[in-house]
């Protein structure tokens, strides 16, 4: 796959999880979440500090065949170093719905609010 594909490929993936969070979250506005351009680095999906309070995370996503969940999570888990939010990994293959990976630590504190 060229280049130029698979990031328009991340960049669908990216705008498609940004629909889902706003449809689940009828309170945030479509400028609450922005998908973060191709090459920039940092978190896949820009957070308003109003979208931040109700999603306290760190969003990494993964649009690809194969995929290493361990250095997904090591790339999360750097986007979240000094702001405090929870990393999570979103990813799925072609024709798969959408998985979520996150730390139990993380996923206790959800279950226990």
């Amino acid at each position: 796959m060229k280049t130029a594909s698979a990031k328009a490929k991340g960049r669908r993936a990216a705008a498609e999880v940004r629909e889902i969070l706003l449809k689940t979250f009828p309170e945030l506005y479509g400028d609450d979440i922005r998908v973060t351009p191709s090459g920039v680095k940092g978190e896949d999906l820009q957070l308003s500090p109003r979208a931040r309070e109700i999603l306290p995370f760190s969003f990494e996503l993964k649009n690809k065949e194969r995929l290493n969940i361990w250095d997904t999570m090591e790339q999360a888990r750097t986007h979240t170093k000094d702001n405090g939010h929870r990393p999570v990994a979103i990813f799925r293959r072609n024709r798969t719905p959408f998985h979520v990976c996150m730390e139990l630590g993380d996923f206790l504190w959800l279950l226990t609010g």
